[in-house]
């Protein structure tokens, strides 16, 4: 189980230029130049949610189940629920972190606006609790508010990118548009 999650780790970034060689043929030349950049930042954002994970979420979480500790009850934790935690974790944490590169692709694509993304955010903040909940291992709260409060931002961090490098796309959708008009 650890040598496949290290693997999937380690071969995240010919994944995502599989992905890519996949999508590449049905688009545009001019569209094709962002292969390289999908590949880097995609990879740095699984890689970074995993250390994100690993170096600030498993501790906490693993500090409030040992927590339960009382008098005539000591928790045991094999070595195997300790990986399997692990690995769920990272894993969690790695797909989240890639929401700011789906949420530009999409911005890219003209499937979503910055602005309909920002009038929806309540409805995103009540989705990343209810993801949150569903990714992470524990029942509890704490951590799951740790998983939360990193997609919220991402969110918002997806929302900026969204707006940074979705405006080309909307321009020159409105260029080809109007050269398109009857005169």
């Amino acid at each position: 189980k650890v040598a496949l999650i290290v693997g999937l780790f380690l071969a995240a970034p010919v994944i995502l230029w599989q992905v890519w060689a996949f999508v590449a043929p049905g688009l545009l030349r001019h569209e094709r130049k962002y292969a390289a950049p999908f590949v880097i930042v995609g990879s740095v954002l699984f890689i970074g949610g995993g250390v994100f994970s690993l170096k600030v979420v498993t501790p906490f979480a693993i500090q409030f189940l040992l927590s339960y500790s009382r008098p005539g009850l000591q928790p045991m934790i094999s070595i195997g629920n300790y990986i399997d935690f692990l690995l769920k974790f990272t894993l969690a944490f790695g797909a989240v972190f890639e929401l700011p590169l789906a949420i530009t692709l999409l911005s890219r694509m003209g499937l979503v606006t910055p602005r309909a993304l920002a009038k929806n955010r309540k409805y995103a903040i009540l989705g990343a609790f209810v993801a949150a909940a569903i990714l992470t291992p524990t029942p509890d709260a704490f951590n799951q508010t740790l998983m939360a409060g990193p997609i919220i931002l991402l969110y918002e961090v997806g929302i900026v990118c969204a707006r940074i490098f979705g405006r080309r796309a909307l321009k020159l959708h409105t260029v080809e548009a109007a050269s398109e008009k009857p005169a």
